[in-house]
């Protein structure tokens, strides 16, 4: 479905991506790992249309979707659950849902709102109450059911869980698990290294923009230098 080939981002004249290659087949999850300022997120921007490739290529369901405007990658069929929610604040919960629609022409977007209330139970007791009011872990359910809305073939999660308290990273897990039993295809960019392999099909592991790992989400998690470096043990 998703194929990356020789991509190159960068920042000015810093380049923080090297020529990566990755593929995401339909109905994986796919896990991008490493530490912080490793391109993982870089990588999402470009594949999202949000910063520029310096050089390659991104193809989507066989479309060269290289450099395309942000909203031209979501009319393909990707959306992104970004970094930090960035959910409208003073948008109410049933507003912020229909924004993720907004691409859409179909009449099908109200009872596309009744699965996210029901997928989401805190969101129907919330629906009239700004986005900014909601605690981190109601707005990241929020961030979801918006990207959702917008009936994506990909969707892409970068750090969902970053900055949750344990309890509600465990039901980003698994609402994350859902999504993926919903049929959609998965890329997932996650800090919590151990909770993003045991989601993933298949898994990166990223190091100073250049990825020098792949395998199956077990592979990974069974790899020495995995192990020691991000599972802790």
């Amino acid at each position: 479905m998703l194929e990356v080939r020789g991509l190159r981002v960068s920042y000015g004249p810093i380049e923080v991506v090297h020529g990566i290659d990755l593929d995401v087949k339909e109905g994986e999850c796919v896990a991008l790992i490493g530490a912080n300022g490793a391109g993982k997120s870089s990588t999402l921007k470009a594949i999202c249309g949000l910063i520029k490739a310096r050089d390659g290529s991104i193809r989507f369901d066989g479309q060269d979707i290289t450099n395309q405007a942000g909203h031209a990658i979501v009319r393909a069929g990707i959306t992104m659950c970004p970094e930090g929610r960035q959910v409208f604040p003073q948008m109410n919960v049933v507003k912020n849902l229909r924004m993720g629609a907004y691409a859409r022409t179909d009449d099908a977007q109200a009872s596309d709102l009744e699965e996210m209330m029901d997928m989401f139970p805190i969101l129907r007791q919330r629906a009239g109450q700004a986005a900014g009011t909601l605690s981190g872990g109601e707005q990241e359910m929020l961030a979801i059911g918006r990207a959702l809305m917008a009936r994506p073939k990909l969707c892409i999660f970068d750090e969902p869980s970053l900055g949750l308290a344990p309890k509600i990273v465990a039901e980003v897990g698994e609402t994350i698990e859902r999504v993926k039993g919903m049929g959609k295809t998965i890329l997932l960019v996650e800090q919590n290294s151990l909770m993003a392999l045991r989601l993933a099909d298949r898994a990166y592991l990223f190091e100073a923009g250049e990825i020098v790992l792949e395998g199956t989400g077990e592979e990974l998690q069974s790899h020495p230098e995995v192990a020691k470096a991000y599972l802790g043990h």
